[in-house]
């Protein structure tokens, strides 16, 4: 049985504070006890050393996700599938093959210059990575949605290449 169009906003807004009260229940559940707390002392001070041993242990964590080894190993690999991805978008057209040629070379460079600085370090493996199955985009329609594509997606790496550099910088 079809349901009225105006029984379903009244729906959906009888679920969205359902929502918002069962999250607002779980926070009210999560919140400390006030000052009349009759925990023992010492069970508060166990705790209090296990939230630091907890917080130290993800420092620790996030140290070996962000290391030097992994981040740089991940950032040549990401920049070599975008080399082979701009690859293929060659012939998109006429007045897009100069923006798309300084693109390639732009991040050829830079993965360049990653895999320079893994050997600086000698964390570089044996052989550099070879491409693999690229897309043929077969008509003009493909490579320019293609291109979009690969654009958006390239540009969200670098914005996380960028936060994780920074992150590198500051540590």
């Amino acid at each position: 049985m079809a349901v009225p169009a105006a029984q379903s906003p009244m729906k959906l807004m009888a679920l969205q504070l359902l929502l918002w009260h069962s999250a607002l229940w779980t926070v009210q559940e999560a919140t400390p006890l006030g000052p009349a707390s009759s925990l023992p002392q010492s069970f508060l001070l166990k705790c209090l050393e296990q939230v630091r041993k907890i917080q130290g242990d993800g420092a620790a964590l996030q140290e070996k996700l962000v290391s030097e080894t992994g981040c740089l190993s991940q950032l040549h690999s990401g920049l070599f599938l975008y080399q082979g991805l701009l690859q293929a978008l060659e012939g998109i057209s006429p007045e897009l093959g100069p923006t798309l040629d300084t693109l390639q070379l732009d991040v050829a460079d830079f993965a360049t210059t990653i895999w320079q600085q893994m050997e600086d370090l000698g964390m570089a493996p044996a052989l550099q990575p070879t491409q693999g199955a690229m897309p043929a985009f077969t008509s003009a329609f493909q490579r320019r949605a293609g291109g979009v594509l690969v654009a958006s997606h390239l540009q969200r790496f670098l914005e996380l290449v960028y936060r994780v550099l920074r992150h590198l910088a500051q540590s």
